[in-house]
Formats: structure tokens, C-alpha cells, sequence
């Protein structure tokens, strides 16, 4: 059984941009968005997945995560996924030891950037970078199987203003 740690945050400026290793696109569908467990299906140029997420608590879900062949996955983001799917580009930035995936969002989603870090433990330390903004990883609105069914593009200019600080 695998088990996701993972924490979330806005992000302050732009400055992660010029550590940014590598960038790559992510097209992600939900086939399932039930509280109990999402399942997803996800399409990059490496390759495709099958995920089952259980329900978050204190920062950690279960999740099961499984190679599928990416026509199969194609197959599955057309016919069975929610509507549109989740387009994002995702940059892989290394900062004080840690690895950070930042995702950008496009699309209905378009104007949203996320920092993730997975950690070994829910109370593991960690420096945060200068361009850290808010953390989210408690509001749901910020989950891909939310903005899957409420777009950030969707939200109320007020709420996304008070968030990004914009």
C-alpha cells in the first residue's frame, strides 16, 4: 500500500522559474471524484497511470498508482473522465534538498500555479523557498478533483484575488 504526504501552496513570485529543471505536460482525467477515493487517469509523454486516491487526512492519502498503455489511457480521458480534463504543465524545481513539482494550469484552470512537495512523514521539517506563497493543502478547492468540477476560472474574482495577492 502506498501513501502520499504531500503539501500544497501558492506561490508569491516568479522567481522558481529560472531553477526549474526540467518541464513536462500532463493531461489528467477523473473518472471518479467520490470523497472516499478519486480515481484518475493521467497522460504524459512518459507514459500513462491509473491512480486511486483514498481520502485526505492530516496530508497523507493511500494511493495506488498503475501503468496503463497510453492509448488505453487516451481512451479512458475521451469516453469516461469528467469534462474538460486537467491540462497542466509541471516544472520540477530542487530547493534545499527538497524536490518541488510546481504545476501551471491551463485552460478553464488557467492562471492557477501550485507547489507540491512529498515528504517522508507528516511532521517532517522543510526550508521554504523565497517565491513560497499561502499554503493550501487543507482547502479542497485546490484539488485536482475539485478544479476538475470547479474550474479556478470559475471562482469568484474576489476569493482568487485574496489568494494569489493579485
Amino acid at each position: 500500500m502506498g501513501i502520499e504526504i504531500e503539501r500544497k501552496f501558492l506561490l508569491k513570485t516568479d522567481s522558481w522559474r529560472d531553477c526549474a529543471q526540467s518541464r513536462s505536460r500532463i493531461i489528467q482525467g477523473y473518472i471518479s471524484v467520490n470523497p472516499a477515493a478519486t480515481v484518475r487517469v493521467r497522460l504524459t509523454a512518459s507514459g500513462a497511470f491509473l491512480t486511486l486516491k483514498g481520502k485526505r487526512r492530516n496530508y497523507s492519502a493511500t494511493e495506488f498508482e498503475y501503468p496503463v498503455p497510453a492509448q488505453d489511457a487516451a481512451t479512458m480521458l475521451e469516453q469516461m473522465s469528467l469534462h474538460p480534463p486537467i491540462d497542466k504543465w509541471r516544472y520540477l524545481v530542487s530547493y534545499a534538498d527538497n524536490l518541488w513539482e510546481i504545476d501551471e494550469f491551463t485552460g478553464p484552470n488557467a492562471g492557477l500555479i501550485i507547489a507540491e512537495i512529498e515528504l517522508k512523514s507528516v511532521t517532517a521539517e522543510f526550508e521554504h523557498p523565497p517565491w513560497l506563497g499561502e499554503e493550501v493543502s487543507d482547502d479542497p478547492r485546490y484539488f485536482n478533483a475539485s478544479l476538475v468540477q470547479q474550474p479556478y476560472s470559475t471562482w469568484d474574482s474576489q476569493v482568487r484575488m485574496d489568494k494569489t495577492g493579485c
